[in-house]
């Protein structure tokens, strides 16, 4: 039997902790075993990577923008800045992973602020993929490295650790404020943890509750409305579960009883994953539904627990410039959505990893806005022609975090030491218009289905057709006399004629086909529902 695990944690200085962490995802690209790579001393965080490997790390060039996103560079070189989250006057406070820093941006000033972390070992990185503010102006965010969760304290500009409750191989990755718990998923550690910061001894109590499959991950959480927690647990490219855990009914049973058990089956209930859905890392709910990305594809779902169902949508194919593929080597790019939320109209949002996107997804209209971001690292991609010399407009920014506050999504791009804002209240410059929402099909079967690009700019603009299926018995595909590239003339819309066919292996259920136009700075699109009968 599992055992749930409970303890006190002090606050504790840092001081004298060896390095542990193996996690490859942390610092890829750097051998450890290396003889004497070239270091070129700049009194910089930049000197915690080789010289060959800083243009990799500390980014490729200025901070860019375009008609709906703005980036900032910055000030201090190579910081690596990952998990962000904004405050309730609008700041945006994000971790530096190579300095053991905490920042902030004013938006109103535009103007950055490090916090230098006294405690923190000299040259050492650590990934923070976990962040939140709480409501006495405190910052809370995780930390692989040292296996440790830092709370900085915005008034006295004070850190404090807390130490991990680790085992052989823990990593805490995500990390919500709750009342007076945080929570926190441990990705390797296989485990939540839920911390009582209440306590005005200086001591943290905890209770880890272990997840239900051996040897595997677990991923992002999310509260639902009754405040069950829902996580996933996978094993990596085999699939795994989605797992609802009654917290509070399991806190009032210990109450009345007295004593701690280990939660089980009384307390938690478990739906298998998709085949289709094999790393669910982004989780959050919102109207009732159960939202998460998967990484390894180009796929987001929902999940309601109402019928038990599970929903695939589809991103549209990154674009060219993401993935460079001078060598020709790659022959299906994938978007990889990786983290998950919504915002106060109940869109769901969401960062594409793979194709340098911030994604905003609208359950009412059934429609799916890209943000493309300017920014890109070359050394992210397959941008060498074979002369040595990199693509300008090439590679990707790793945007692996982002906030969401009000009509503004702020990101930080890991690897271009930037931080950036999509301002989603900028109006489209194009609007889709669909025949209809929904159509049905026998396997074997095809229809024609037309939709319109009306353009909403006075500018003329040049795009190209997203036409894009979640599986391979689905198809769509343009019909003899619709362009699949076009340019949009101020006033003058462009009817597009396709048909849709399923296979004669299609499977019946409903699935969802993306329908729309990619732009050099966003794509535009609607899902059309197609059930196979």
């Amino acid at each position: 039997m599992k055992k749930r695990t409970k303890g006190i944690l002090a606050f504790v200085f840092l001081g004298g902790i060896m390095v542990t962490s193996g996690v490859t995802i942390a610092i890829p690209g750097l051998s450890p075993d290396e003889e004497s790579p070239e270091m070129t001393i700049t009194g910089t965080p930049a000197d915690n990577f080789p010289d060959a490997e800083r243009p990799r790390f500390c980014g490729s060039g200025d901070a860019q923008s375009t008609n709906f996103v703005t980036e900032y560079s910055i000030p201090t070189e190579c910081t690596n800045p990952l998990a962000v989250v904004t405050d309730y006057d609008g700041n945006v406070w994000f971790a530096q992973t190579n300095t053991g820093k905490l920042s902030k941006f004013d938006p109103n000033t535009e103007s950055f602020t490090e916090y230098e972390n006294p405690t923190w070992p000299k040259n050492q990185r650590s990934m923070m993929w976990g962040i939140d503010y709480a409501p006495d102006g405190s910052v809370w965010f995780t930390d692989e490295t040292f296996d440790s969760i830092w709370k900085f304290n915005t008034f006295d500009e004070k850190y404090d650790r807390i130490g991990y409750p680790s085992a052989d191989d823990s990593l805490p990755q995500r990390l919500q404020i709750d009342g007076s718990r945080i929570i926190i998923n441990d990705f390797t550690g296989n485990k939540l943890t839920f911390f009582d910061i209440t306590q005005s001894s200086g001591d943290v109590e905890y209770i880890s509750l272990p997840s239900p499959v051996d040897n595997s991950v677990t991923a992002d959480f999310t509260l639902d409305e009754d405040g069950n927690v829902w996580y996933t647990n996978w094993l990596f490219q085999q699939g795994g579960v989605l797992v609802k855990f009654d917290y509070d009914g399991y806190r009032n049973e210990v109450q009345e009883s007295g004593q701690e058990f280990f939660a089980g089956e009384m307390f938690t209930e478990i739906y298998q994953l998709p085949v289709t859905l094999l790393t669910p890392n982004g989780a959050v709910f919102d109207d009732g539904k159960i939202w998460l990305a998967d990484t390894t594809s180009s796929s987001f779902f929902s999940f309601d627990p109402i019928t038990e169902e599970f929903v695939q949508y589809v991103t549209a194919d990154p674009l060219l410039s993401t993935y460079g593929n001078q060598t020709g080597v790659i022959k299906s790019p994938i978007s990889r959505p990786y983290w998950i939320d919504s915002d106060e109209q109940g869109r769901i949002i969401f960062n594409e990893q793979n194709a340098n996107n911030i994604s905003v997804f609208d359950p009412k209209s059934n429609s799916l806005v890209e943000y493309h971001v300017p920014s890109k690292n070359p050394y992210w991609g397959d941008c060498d022609p074979g002369t040595g010399l990199m693509l300008a407009d090439c590679g990707l920014a790793q945007i692996f975090d982002f906030a969401v506050d009000g009509e503004k999504i702020w990101f930080t791009q890991w690897v271009e030491n930037n931080i950036g804002v999509v301002d989603t209240s900028v109006p489209l410059p194009v609007e889709i218009q669909l025949e209809s929402e929904m159509i049905s099909l026998s396997p074997g079967d095809s229809k024609h289905f037309n939709f319109i690009v009306s353009p909403k700019s006075n500018n003329t603009l040049g795009g190209s057709l997203i036409l894009t299926s979640s599986h391979d018995f689905l198809s769509v595909e343009l019909s003899h006399d619709s362009p699949d590239s076009f340019q949009l003339v101020s006033g003058t819309s462009q009817p597009i004629h396709t048909n849709i066919s399923a296979s004669g292996d299609a499977i019946p259920g409903k699935y969802n086909v993306l329908i729309g136009i990619q732009l050099s700075d966003i794509a535009v699109s609607k899902y059309v529902t197609v059930t196979v009968e």
